[in-house]
């Protein structure tokens, strides 16, 4: 008998809502079959199971959070289920893979965990987890139907028969990268990993299936209501529903609340005419209508540009524990720009993108956004940014007092472009405007400032090509 328990599946979140599982008990499973569907704070992920047999328990049930290092299936894998022992079949040092503390391998795993590697071995979880299951709503349909992916009991059968079955997975610890091979086609048994002992990492996928993309994940449903009976008491109202506030929207809370509680904010903004940046880049889409970067990745390129002079907006004020206060400067700069989806606002970071050209930045803008939309960004990409741009003209509005991304200093708004009257060189036309908003921490800089950046941003979409040439 095998348990899996439950993986830390990226960048030490402590527990994951159970949606849906993809297999029942007394199910036939294989190496690598997705058993179930988890929702953390940051993504919807699909656990691969480690071993393959017959399930014996499913830990929990549709709807519950469950911790990490906590089980989350059993897997009868020893002759009785009328399969090879495991110690007989198992490859690649994949037999290490058991309950926590019963091999040397587990825990050396546990202690490249605990050196801050990222990697986790599936099975082991983060240690010293400890939480209460709760019920929270109703189970989900599966997305996918479980009996389909359920070997046949003969077949199962007969490969056993012939000594060839694989009860235990390969040297991949990570359930993206699994999910990433599985749907390329790829067997992970075939590959050579390149980190330590020969673990296989994404970029090891990746060159395997010489550079294609993994398809995108499905969306993630949306929150489920939970049917409630009652009356208010503030309004008088029935209710109707109550909807469990976890996952992304927890975060999101939290780092919002965070930001207004701790952050004393201030904010400024400014008209900008946005004409001569449109013109800019019509006569580039007209010249190469393949190749020309979106205004978003101009935008960028600016602010990135205004950081270089104005470097206080991209810092972060810390306070120790003794109370003591102090501003932590980086070497580049982690670029945020908001993205609306389906399961809320997320915010992936573009890493070091003052090193990028503007047909740079706008490949990784629509790479991560793509990737947020579909549910697989990464946690690192979600949680690493340290300077954020949100272009909420797209909903339609001019200005917004927008809040920090929590625990960033600054926020740069963009609002739509319109026509409007202007006056250039002394009479009125008409215009294409837009409103800058600025929104920073008056702890780590001043209006001077946060003026100046906000001034020379202005500035540059005004005079685009000036600015351009010097990029």
């Amino acid at each position: 008998m095998r348990t899996f328990l439950l993986p830390d599946l990226g960048e030490g979140l402590t527990d994951a809502e159970l949606v849906t599982w993809l297999v029942a008990e007394g199910d036939t499973i294989a190496v690598d079959q997705p058993v179930a569907e988890v929702e953390t704070a940051k993504s919807l992920v699909e656990v691969p199971s480690p071993f393959a047999g017959i399930v014996e328990t499913l830990h929990g049930a549709a709807g519950e959070s469950i911790d990490v290092g906590k089980p989350l299936i059993s897997v009868r894998t020893t002759a009785a289920a009328g399969l090879p022992e495991p110690g007989a079949v198992a490859s690649g040092g994949a037999a290490a893979v058991s309950a926590p503390g019963s091999d040397a391998a587990g825990e050396a795993y546990r202690q490249e965990e605990r050196a801050g590697s990222g990697n986790v071995l599936i099975g082991y979880g983060t240690p010293d987890n400890h939480g209460t299951n709760r019920r929270t709503r109703a189970p989900r349909r599966a997305r996918t139907n479980a009996a389909a992916l359920v070997p046949a009991p003969a077949a199962a059968a007969a490969t056993a028969a012939a000594g060839t079955v694989t009860l235990e997975a390969p040297r991949c610890i990570n359930p993206l990268v699994r999910r990433l091979a599985r749907d390329a086609g790829l067997a992970l048994m075939t590959l050579t990993g390149s980190g330590a002992d020969g673990l296989i990492l994404r970029r090891d996928v990746e060159q395997a299936i010489a550079g294609a993309q993994a398809p995108a994940a499905e969306t993630a449903p949306a929150a489920e209501a939970v049917p409630a009976s009652g009356t208010d008491t503030r309004s008088g109202l029935a209710i109707t529903s109550r909807t469990p506030v976890k996952g992304l929207r927890r975060t999101v809370a939290a780092n919002l609340s965070a930001s207004r509680s701790e952050i004393p904010e201030a904010t400024v903004w400014v008209d900008v005419d946005a004409t001569a940046l449109l013109e800019l880049r019509a006569g580039m889409k007209r010249r190469d209508p393949d190749n020309t970067p979106g205004l978003m990745a101009f935008l960028a390129r600016f602010v990135l540009a205004g950081l270089r002079r104005f470097p206080e907006l991209n810092t972060r004020y810390v306070r120790g524990e003794a109370g003591d206060a102090e501003l932590l400067e980086f070497d580049g700069v982690n670029l945020g720009f908001a993205a609306q989806t389906d399961r809320g606002l997320m915010v992936p970071s573009i890493r070091h993108a003052e090193k990028l050209s503007a047909r740079e930045l706008d490949a990784e803008i629509r790479r991560l956004t793509s990737a947020a939309r579909s549910g697989a960004a990464t946690p690192a990409e979600l949680t690493s940014g340290t300077f954020t741009l949100n272009n909420y003209g797209v909903f339609g509005v001019d200005g917004s007092a927008a809040i920090i991304n929590y625990p960033e200093s600054a926020i740069l708004g963009i609002g739509r472009i319109i026509d409007k009257p202007w006056v250039v060189d002394g009479e009125l036309a008409v215009r294409k405007l837009t409103e800058l908003t600025l929104v920073f921490d008056h702890r780590v800089c001043d209006g001077g400032t946060a003026g100046g950046f906000l001034r020379y941003v202005a500035d540059a979409i005004e005079n685009p090509g000036s600015v351009l040439a010097d990029l």
